[in-house]
């Protein structure tokens, strides 16, 4: 049976070029756009992208518009897509409505489509470009495939990167490995397996929050608007990005190394949004980065035949003996290891939610059922009681 390719972006650092005026445009457009159909919402119409689209035509048209001409057209009408995908997530109730792109706060960026830039011989070359992207090649793109989509952009530290959208036939799934492990995160170590081994937590914000503070403390003494101020504020962003570059090459790496060697891995559903309230865990939490760790490892399941199965958070995996079933009573954060007093079984309290999720993730994938709290100590000799969830896994 014929597999399709998995679509992957190549992400690569490259010199400033002249772009600047392109990502300006594209902000002006979007704004404009965005205010016009804000007017015809106020007298309860609806614009769609075609009629936006024939705005724009009509603003290359004006003299006090004519520079949007200077620019290649596709990132212009790309931001319109955009745009529209917004309203039709606003429509559908999945999002908020449309804000207004700010210079000095938005994200820069410009998006290519097949028609807006020509890659030849390695050399990526957009629209109304005369030389190509000084492109610092860091990996090769896969051999014998080409860009479907190129977007160019600058982060808030002033770097500039190119991410290339390609077909890469080399993603493809893994032998199976039989085995299955359960995950459970936290904060003194940042992950810990039913195997036993726990992954030390490298707390990349607090290892740099020194310089981070010196940083904000000298941006916070600069004029607002002044030219000092700007590159105090630089010097923060590099700090920050610093911080988020070596908290995702961390959280890759070990991602794909548990996909790699498990064909099930079982995780708990956390409420991430709700636990970042806790104004004495926000920061810790924050830098775990557990929404990120899970993001990157149902992706790479995905890509590589793996299964991903999220358990109920109000399953309480750290409670029940991961050896006989029976159910402990309340148990404060600050006791770390407990003797089960049916067994004699002596727990580490993170290895022993990592071995309950695992056993509660599997009867999941068994019979499709929801794991939840216990409401009564158990009579028999397994604690967990299986009801039907609330959501999916």
């Amino acid at each position: 049976m014929a597999t399709t390719c998995v679509k992957r972006a190549f992400k690569y650092r490259f010199h400033p070029t002249e772009l600047s005026r392109t990502f300006g445009c594209v902000r002006k457009v979007y704004n404009l756009a965005l205010a016009a159909r804000t007017q015809a919402w106020a007298r309860q119409e609806r614009i769609n992208y075609n009629q936006t689209s024939a705005m724009l035509t009509a603003w290359k048209k004006t003299e006090k518009l004519a520079y949007l001409n200077e620019v290649s057209s596709v990132p212009l009408q790309q931001c319109l897509r955009h745009l529209q995908g917004a309203f039709t997530n606003f429509f559908g109730k999945r999002a908020s409505y449309p804000r207004f792109k700010s210079r000095k706060k938005s994200r820069r960026s410009a998006e290519y489509t097949t028609s807006g830039f020509r890659y030849r011989g390695g050399k990526l070359t957009p629209a109304k470009m005369t030389e190509p992207l000084d492109i610092v090649w860091s990996r090769p793109l896969p051999e014998g495939v080409s860009p479907s989509t190129v977007t160019v952009s600058q982060d808030a530290a002033g770097r500039w990167f190119v991410s290339l959208l390609c077909e890469d036939p080399t993603v493809r799934p893994l032998p199976a490995a039989g085995t299955a492990v359960g995950i459970d995160v936290g904060l003194t170590h940042l992950l810990t397996l039913s195997t036993g081994e726990k992954v030390a937590n490298p707390r990349h914000e607090r290892k740099d929050r020194a310089r981070l503070a010196k940083a904000q403390k000298a941006l916070a003494r600069k004029v607002r608007g002044s030219v000092n101020r700007e590159k105090a504020r630089l010097r923060v962003a590099r700090v920050h990005a610093r911080i988020s570059d070596r908290r995702r090459d961390t959280l890759h790496k070990l991602t794909t190394r548990l996909v790699r060697e498990d064909q099930t891995l079982v995780i708990e559903d956390l409420t991430v949004r709700t636990m970042v309230r806790n104004r004495s865990l926000a920061r810790a939490i924050s830098d775990a980065a557990w929404s990120e760790f899970r993001s990157l490892l149902e992706y790479k399941a995905a890509w590589y035949g793996r299964e991903v199965i999220a358990v109920d958070c109000f399953f309480p995996s750290s409670r029940p003996c991961s050896t006989c079933g029976t159910l402990r009573g309340q148990m404060p954060l600050g006791v770390r290891a407990w003797t089960c007093e049916s067994c004699g079984a002596v727990h580490d309290r993170d290895v022993n939610a990592a071995r309950n999720l695992l056993a509660a993730g599997l009867a999941v994938s068994v019979c499709g059922a929801g794991v939840r709290p216990q409401r009564s100590t158990p009579s028999g000799p397994s604690a967990l009681k299986q009801k039907p969830s609330r959501r999916e896994p």
